[in-house]
Formats: C-alpha cells, structure tokens, sequence
C-alpha cells in the first residue's frame, strides 16, 4: 500500500501533469527533506506508479499510463456505495489490453521479488521430495482447487465431500447432479494439462475454448464463443456482445499473455482477462483459473489453489477490475495465493 507522504505526491503530479522534483518538493504538505522527497520519486518510478521524461536538470515526472490500473483502492469503501451510485467504466475497453497492458508490467518490482523469492523456495522444496510425493501434493492440491474454484462459482459440496467424489467417485446426498459433474470436469481439465503440459504455451483462442469445452462437459451450457450478450449480476459493466469482437478482444488477451516474459504477469492476465471479456455464456471464471494454472505449471511454477480466498472477496476484487479497470485487489489475491500455495503443499 502507498503510504501518506507517496499518495501526495502522486496525487499532486497528477494534477500538474508534469513537474519537476523541485515543484513536488515546494508543494506539498508532508515536512521531509529534499533527499528523502528524491529517494520518494525513486521508489515511485521503481513501482511504477510514475515515471520519468527528459534527462538531468530537465527531467520532469509524470503518473504513469498504469497507474490507474495499479493504483491501490479500497474494496470495503468502494462497495458502500450500491450499484447504480458506482461511477464506472460501463463498456468494454480494448485499450486495457492493446496499450496499456501490452506496453506496461502490473507487478510493482518489490511484488516480483517477493514472487520470485517464494518460487525459489518452491523449486528448493520439489527438489528434495520423491516424484511419488509430487503427485500426492498435486492431488491435493487439485482437489482444493476443484472444491474452491466450484464453491465461487456457488457450489455446494463442502471440501471433504469432494476429496470423496474426486478419489471414490462417491456423490453427496442432497446435491444435485450438476454440481457433481462441474467438480469432475475440474478435474478433468486438471489432469488434462498435467498430461498436456506444453499445452497452453504458446496461448490460443482454440485452446482456451478446449479448457472450457472440458470444464462444461455434460453441462447445460454452450460451447464456443458466445454469440448474444451475457448479463454479469452485480454490476453495471457490459461485456462485449458481438462474436467478431469477443474473438478479436480474445486474440488480443493471447497476443499480449504470449509477448509477457514474466511467468507471475502471464498467469495472473489469463486469470483477469477472460473473466474480463467472458467469451462464453458460462464457466469464463473456471476456465480462466484452469489457464492460468496452466501456464505456471507449463514453466515449472507453483500452481494455485485459491483455496483460503473469500469468494465473495473474490467476486468483489473481479468486479473492480470490471467497473474501474483497476488490477490491485486481484493482484493482492494472486500473490496472497501463490505465497499460500508454497507454503501449503509440496
């Protein structure tokens, strides 16, 4: 989280569009010496918040083309207030994808170090256990990720009824048949990118309908991209309805994920935009965590299992990302997930 002192200089950089250390220094109220106010705009640069123009005695900061996306809000604030007081982005913005997030890193580098250092302590730990206990972790770790992914999506069966259906194929009374079948198509799509691990590398738009074809098996839903408009219950935010465009929008989502060098920055865009475009009448949310698991596995990373996330805190960070096209509650969920992750299985 930005402290006082950086949210008041960022803030009045932005009003000024442009200024020097100089005028950043005289104008704002924080007391703090020159040094500490230039080691401050450092700092900034270095998280992305803002950035530099010119060289020397000219240089000039500016907020950064990302900042609006990475900018940090408050969730409990922003939903006091009820959907139709919201002000928000109602429309889908392909700007999003083909500007700001094909030129720009939604990590701040002190979130990719934490990242990187947790990865080191995953690839330290799989080095010191038997491919036998690999899988037994990764099953585990695929049953909490098909009970948690089901529950967001609001099914019912509880974690130990799962590990029952998942390993004995043993249904739980009083449940439906549908949330049964959603569950082993989780695992389903699971055991099909460990099979397939270079699957998904380079992305596509035909391979992510395939994830999605085996996560709705059996379902009544429809398979291929959409073709009408699809309503998203609790907010405002409309999704594109036209099929040129939903396929163009997905496209763009693969063009960018493919071009990204960062593992973390690839899985967390896969996570974020197919939900964002939601390319299919149903299951856009389980097809994208399946992806962008698929993409950490792919590169030898941690996968998630979300398993300690708040699904209504999941749905809320998600539809932030909807209505403001801002990414620091998702991003906090992502990193939460993966430190858990770590820390949890293997």
């Amino acid at each position: 989280m930005l402290t006082q002192r950086e949210s008041e200089i960022i803030d009045f950089i932005h009003k000024r569009r442009a200024c020097s250390s100089k005028e950043v220094f005289d104008n704002i109220s924080t007391n703090i010496s020159y040094a500490t106010l230039k080691r401050a705009l450092v700092k900034l640069v270095s998280e992305n918040y803002i950035k530099t123009e010119g060289k020397g005695k000219a240089t000039k900061y500016v907020v950064s083309p990302v900042y609006e996306l990475i900018r940090p809000i408050d969730l409990a604030g922003y939903y006091k207030m009820e959907i139709d007081e919201r002000e928000i982005k109602e429309n889908f913005n392909f700007k999003i994808i083909t500007e700001v997030l094909s030129n720009h890193s939604v990590f701040t580098k002190s979130e990719l170090e934490k990242l990187i250092a947790l990865q080191n302590i995953y690839t330290s730990n799989i080095a010191k256990i038997s491919e036998n206990e690999y899988r037994n972790e990764l099953e585990r770790l695929a049953i909490d990720l098909s009970w948690k992914s089901s529950q967001i999506e609001g099914n019912t069966y509880s974690l130990l009824e799962t590990e029952r259906l998942l390993k004995e194929k043993e249904t739980a009374s009083g449940k439906t048949k549908e949330e049964a079948i959603m569950l082993l198509n989780h695992k389903d799509a699971l055991d099909f990118i460990i099979v397939n691990t270079n699957y998904l590398n380079p992305l596509s738009v035909s391979k992510i309908e395939d994830i999605h074809s085996i996560l709705i098996k059996e379902l009544a839903v429809e398979r291929n991209l959409r073709q009408r408009r699809v309503g998203i219950s609790g907010t405002n935010y409309r999704p594109l309805d036209n099929k040129f465009q939903i396929s163009e929008a997905l496209r763009s989502t693969c063009d960018v994920i493919n071009s990204k060098t960062s593992v973390f920055e690839k899985a967390l865009l896969a996570l974020v935009l197919i939900s964002y475009i939601q390319p299919f009448m149903d299951g856009n949310k389980r097809t994208s965590r399946i992806v962008s698991n698929a993409i950490l596995m792919n590169e030898g990373f941690c996968p998630l299992s979300f398993r300690t996330v708040d699904a209504i805190e999941y749905k809320k960070a998600m539809l932030l990302f909807y209505e403001q096209n801002n990414i620091s509650n998702f991003k906090e969920i992502f990193i939460n997930q993966f430190d858990f992750a770590v820390k949890t299985y293997f």
